[in-house]
């Protein structure tokens, strides 16, 4: 993966251990090899650490059945080690020509060629919006960038970042390998706005206006004008959750799974679920997509 250049030179020469060259590991192969910190466009070439790679593909429970895009992706190794430990599918998306071609040749030697694609090109401009699984080490400025991006991927989509966060949207998860530090979402549905949620015996509708703010959610739930705040409110990828207290005093949790404006779940009362569906009415405009900002890039 690569790393922001004209922003981290000055902090890795205060930081990182005086090594000459030669004391240095070497990459590559016979026909290419990278040097660490070597410039490229907005970034300098760091690989993520062998045990971070592993780390980070585990916390966000890769699979078989994933679609890993990894932007930035260097001499590949996230990639490979999405297909080979994981077996995954996975694209790597680099804008350095010799660093993809490398990748590329080191997926053919790893044997996962078949499972990675690597794809020359700028992560602003290629599609990776079939991506299930998205990887990242890049600057804390390209991160939120793409963020809005990143936030218009399928609900339930998760994304790990190496040693840097996404600003405003917070982490669901934060993990260790070893000295390095990395962080995990998951895609929430925008579920802002209003839902007319009615009863399945028809004996009440419920009106429930929801605010967002990324995975962060509130709001209220109105039923026969009375209005209570939901309680426990959560949005997990494309599942909303919450509680509240209706007219009669009685306690209700309710567990849907959003598609679109479309509302589909159970509603829990006294030990009986009843299933429930319903229509978001209004969307929250000023929400955006679950809480981002334009894109600037």
């Amino acid at each position: 993966m690569a790393l922001g250049f004209a922003t981290l030179a000055m902090l890795w020469t205060l930081c990182a251990p005086m090594t000459t060259l030669a004391q240095e590991p070497q990459f590559g192969d016979e026909l290419y090899r990278p040097r660490l910190r070597q410039p490229g466009k907005d970034v300098m070439w760091l690989p993520t650490p062998d045990a971070m790679v592993t780390r980070m593909l585990e916390a966000v429970r890769t699979t078989g059945d994933d679609v890993v895009y990894d932007l930035g992706a260097g001499d590949g190794r996230i990639p490979i080690a999405a297909a080979k430990q994981f077996g995954a599918r996975a694209v790597g998306i680099e804008y350095d020509g010799d660093l993809a071609a490398l990748a590329q040749r080191n997926a053919e030697r790893a044997g996962v060629a078949d499972r990675v694609k690597i794809v020359q090109g700028d992560i602003f401009n290629e599609d990776f919006s079939n991506a299930t699984v998205v990887t990242l080490y890049l600057l804390p400025d390209l991160n939120q960038q793409l963020r809005p991006r990143l936030l218009k991927l399928k609900p339930g989509t998760r994304v790990v970042s190496h040693l840097w966060d996404m600003g405003e949207w917070e982490p669901d998860a934060t993990l260790t390998a070893g000295d390095s530090e990395a962080f995990a979402w998951i895609v929430p549905s925008p579920v802002g706005g209003r839902w007319r949620i009615p009863e399945g015996n028809g004996q009440w509708e419920a009106l429930i206006d929801i605010t967002q703010r990324f995975q962060r959610i509130g709001g209220t739930v109105t039923i026969r004008g009375e209005t209570q705040p939901l309680l426990g409110a959560y949005v997990r990828g494309a599942t909303l959750v919450f509680t509240f207290v209706a007219p009669d005093g009685g306690v209700r949790s309710v567990r849907a799974r959003i598609d679109g404006d479309a509302f589909e779940g159970s509603l829990q009362f006294a030990g009986h679920l009843t299933p429930i569906s319903g229509r978001r009415v209004k969307r929250d405009v000023a929400a955006g997509s679950a809480g981002s900002k334009a894109e600037s890039r």
